[in-house]
């Protein structure tokens, strides 16, 4: 059996992990290559697009791939529309293996927003220092918030347009619940911006924006393709595959132990 993972993400990276031990079971994990230097999973691994919806088709008939796994970033945008069609044309079993978002908490002090343009729209009544967890590809919304201060923390540099008053600090979660205090107070932040990826490694922040009261504007997900199963955990991802070998299973069958 031969189990395309599209990956990037620290859940694909474990459910790669988790199938390297999995007899007579081929892995291959898709890297999009929008990073240098990626943390590589266990097994085969190749990087870069497939050219749409029908290039993904041709390589999933070319390398007879069995099943397909979207571990892609809750907000990697069309590669989740892309593997549903493709995995639809190519008549094979897919599975979307999504972390759960996050859910504000008492003391929260959240504005949710639909998009990185309505975040930039919101800031001028929060703050003045604005710290950027988006990443490097979407600080075009904040280019032209003159009068604003930012600190935008990347795994790389981000390319322009940028914010005029800008800070980058490049580093690689998880991050720790002291360095994220730490780093509010020395650059006296005033507001967050995040996007809601969920996940522990990135959560800290949150709670140090919560301890000093900070407002928090956080970007909800966007849609995602409707008829595909969802596992939350990369063990539910290993059983869903382990269900397609099972002869009579319906393909596709959610993944988790309690839809059954």
């Amino acid at each position: 059996m031969h189990v395309l993972i599209l990956g990037g993400t620290a859940e694909a990276r474990r459910l790669a992990e988790l199938l390297g031990g999995e007899p007579d079971l081929t892995v291959t994990s898709s890297l999009a290559g929008r990073v240098t230097a990626p943390r590589l999973p266990t097994g085969e691994v190749r990087v870069g697009g497939f050219g749409g919806v029908e290039g993904l088709v041709t390589w999933v008939r070319e390398h007879a791939v069995d099943a397909i796994v979207d571990a892609t970033h809750p907000f990697a945008g069309t590669i989740g529309f892309h593997a549903a069609d493709a995995a639809a044309v190519a008549g094979v079993p897919l599975l979307a293996l999504r972390r759960p978002g996050w859910t504000p908490v008492e003391g929260d002090r959240w504005h949710e927003v639909g998009s990185l343009a309505e975040a930039a729209a919101a800031l001028p009544a929060l703050g003045r220092r604005i710290f950027l967890t988006t990443g490097r590809t979407g600080l075009a919304a904040f280019a032209g918030l003159d009068g604003l201060w930012f600190l935008a923390r990347s795994v790389e540099a981000p390319e322009p347009p940028c914010p005029s008053a800008l800070e980058v600090l490049l580093d690689r979660g998880p991050f720790t619940l002291d360095g994220e205090r730490e780093l509010l107070r020395r650059h006296r932040v005033d507001v967050l911006v995040t996007k809601d990826s969920g996940g522990a490694a990135t959560a800290p922040k949150l709670t140090a924006a919560r301890e000093t009261g900070l407002p928090v504007v956080v970007v909800r997900r966007p849609p995602a393709p409707t008829g595909v199963p969802v596992a939350p955990d990369p063990r539910d991802a290993v059983r869903w595959i382990r269900a397609q070998r099972e002869p009579g299973r319906p393909a596709g069958e959610d993944p988790r132990p309690e839809a059954r």
